[in-house]
């Protein structure tokens, strides 16, 4: 009987906590250009790409071509990308310069602090999330190796596909 309760007990906390990553969380950071925003200015139209990344990551610096690219393809589809570096104090400044020189067009959200990251259970970079359009985190991935990018583009455009 006791290992009934023990069993039923460790159930209802992982479906608990199951039930607490669906939604994304809440964020506010500002941009490369000094503009805040928070997740919600990015959810509601279609799915959104979060990639957590740094400028000293060379797996990151592997794969933002690819999700450039995909962005690119499907943004007139609604599809959203939000680059959030985790470049601290002492590689900030290094952020713009790699953006631009990169010509990437998606949104580049700073986070110094880590906050976003912590709140995302990021613990190394890269780190892919997917949202649905409600906010609901439907992939998270940690790291990159040649091909990621091929199932990051699939669950997108099944994400897209069922409006």
């Amino acid at each position: 009987m006791k290992l009934f309760f023990t069993l039923m007990i460790f159930a209802f906390v992982l479906n608990a906590q199951s039930k607490q990553l669906s939604k994304a969380p809440e964020f506010e950071l500002d941009d490369i250009n000094g503009n805040t925003y928070e997740l919600s200015d990015f959810l509601g139209d279609g799915p959104v790409l979060i990639s957590f990344w740094a400028t000293w990551c060379k797996p990151c610096m592997e794969d933002m071509p690819h999700y450039n690219a995909i962005f690119e393809k499907y943004q007139k589809r609604n599809l959203k990308m939000i680059a959030i570096s985790e470049d601290t104090e002492r590689s900030l400044a290094k952020v713009v310069p790699y953006i631009r020189s990169h010509d990437y067009k998606f949104t580049v959200l700073l986070d110094p602090e880590n906050e976003a990251a912590r709140d995302y259970y990021v613990q190394v970079v890269p780190h892919t999330i997917i949202l649905n359009k409600k906010g609901e985190i439907v992939y998270s991935h940690s790291g990159y190796k040649k091909g990621d990018e091929i199932k990051v583009e699939e669950i997108i455009k099944n994400l897209l596909d069922s409006k």
